[in-house]
């Protein structure tokens, strides 16, 4: 008898896995993700295929960069990967992922996600705040002008982030945070409060990456800072909650309903299926500020850093906007559905600068994706800044072109994914309504009122994006203003 037969075992076949660069012991790829890690990703799928694996340390990850890729994931087994990845981050400063951008999917996302959509961030409840976005938009203008004419440059970008602090904070709370130290009983205000929060979000956590080495993060002083901030939004929050809560004992009839009190009716009135917890309403209250102040600051900042660097585009759009607003001497909301151009300006902005470069997610369970096996808990990372460049979807991916969205019905919903800035699916962003409302008519103002150009003895604009996970403007847009009409 042949002992070749009679010894052979039946062939265990390995699961077919994604193409992977070459990592190194323990910390597998992270080196190779740089400062940038949408650039270097997108630079490493044009070698290795728009689906690769990656080690991030101790975990397999999943790249992803093609919108056909984006569609299996976002659409086809959206269910499945409808998880986010845990991160200290989040579990220490939103309340143990109590928020509805971090917190697993299951019933209490579900209920969550319900009354923010059909509530909170409804068409009819983004309509009702127009008069807080005309109010803060005039108080604005007005301050520009002012500075028209000491024609020195101006921190546009300290101004956006002010104006849509302001903006949200009257939409959920009822009234401006204009500073925090006495009142709040914390040495900082909301605004630098967040920015913290933003950068502390993109800070590299050992913990994530390799658990047995989250001891490391504490030694280095990076859970601390991340306790101390929690504490300071606690000290900001829950004089907030408590003046809304004493409000409604008193039956204030004459205050219009904001976001917190929208939340402590459907707490009272036991209005969803699950029972909302203080924690439960200060991480939402927080997801508001987050996601309303700095993704929609940053991507009017990019609008027009990218509309000073390509000066005809400018020219062009203010040409149409200031023709559509004809002789009112004013921009209403009104006017912005008649100024096509100014729309396609906005896309292409958000084309080459997504307010969220990398859409993080996580299997629930075992799925084939494309022919590969992919086991539960997977992670993924879907590179949108890849898809929204990839020269398969797009002529001359990296121009600004605003003209490639003319007559073409391609919309950022979620729906065409070859153009997904506020992401896809079951998480994608629901406040997309209630941020791109207030990019439009911003954008519309600061190009009907004024012209721009760059401070004496600058030759070109520096439009390098911030290290870390986010795609902010590394330097402050600072700019000269000048009064196209008269306000005086």
């Amino acid at each position: 008898m042949d002992s070749t037969t009679t010894n052979s075992k039946p062939q265990q076949h390995k699961p077919k896995l994604p193409p992977s660069p070459p990592k190194l012991p323990i910390i597998g790829n992270l080196h190779q993700l740089g400062t940038h890690p949408h650039r270097s990703l997108r630079d490493l799928s044009r070698r290795y295929g728009p689906t690769m694996l990656l080690h991030m340390g101790s975990v397999p990850t999943i790249v992803v960069s093609s919108a056909d890729m984006a569609r299996e994931i976002k659409k086809t087994h959206d269910v499945t990967f409808a998880n986010k990845p845990f991160m200290t981050a989040a579990e220490l400063l939103f309340y143990g992922r109590a928020d509805m951008a971090f917190s697993p999917y299951g019933h209490y996302w579900r209920q969550v996600r319900k009354i923010c959509v059909l509530e909170l961030l409804s068409i009819k409840r983004v309509q009702s705040f127009k008069f807080i976005r005309e109010e803060e938009v005039a108080l604005m203008i007005e301050s520009i002008s002012r500075s028209c004419l000491l024609q020195l440059p101006i921190n546009l970008s300290e101004i956006l982030l002010t104006l849509n602090n302001n903006i949200v904070s009257r939409c959920a709370i009822g009234r401006k945070c204009e500073g925090g130290g006495n009142e709040h009983g914390t040495d900082k205000n909301f605004g630098e409060l967040s920015r913290e929060l933003m950068r502390l979000l993109g800070a590299f956590c050992f913990r994530d990456f390799f658990p047995w080495l989250g001891w490391v993060d504490v030694v280095s002083g990076l859970v601390r800072r991340m306790k101390k901030v929690s504490r300071e939004l606690d000290s900001f929050l829950d004089p907030i909650i408590d003046e809304h809560l004493s409000r409604r004992r008193q039956q204030n009839d004459d205050h219009k309903e904001d976001f917190v009190d929208l939340l402590l009716r459907v707490q009272t009135d036991n209005i969803l299926d699950i029972k909302l917890t203080r924690e439960n309403i200060k991480a939402l209250i927080l997801n508001m500020f987050i996601g309303g102040t700095e993704s929609v600051s940053t991507t009017i900042e990019w609008v027009i850093a990218e509309l000073v660097k390509n000066p005809k585009v400018m020219e062009k759009v203010q040409e149409k906007v200031r023709r559509v607003v004809a002789n009112k001497s004013k921009v209403d909301e009104e006017d912005i559905p008649h100024m096509d151009y100014l729309k396609s300006v906005v896309k292409e902005a958000l084309r080459l600068h997504a307010p969220g470069p990398l859409i993080p997610a996580e299997s629930s369970t075992s799925t084939n994706l494309n022919g590969y096996h992919l086991p539960a808990k997977t992670r993924v990372l879907i590179n949108v800044s890849a898809i929204q460049t990839d020269v398969k979807s797009w002529e001359n991916p990296d121009d600004f072109i605003p003209e490639r969205f003319l007559n073409n019905p391609i919309d950022f919903k979620g729906q065409d994914f070859e153009f997904i800035p506020f992401g896809a699916g079951r998480r994608g962003c629901p406040g997309m309504s209630f941020g791109i409302v207030i990019v439009e008519y911003v954008v519309a103002n600061l190009l009907y009122w004024f012209d721009w150009k760059l401070p004496q003895g600058e030759i070109e604009l520096d439009m390098s994006e911030a290290s870390g996970m986010t795609a902010s403007k590394r330097t402050p847009l600072n700019l000269i203003p000048k009064l196209h009409f008269s306000r005086f």
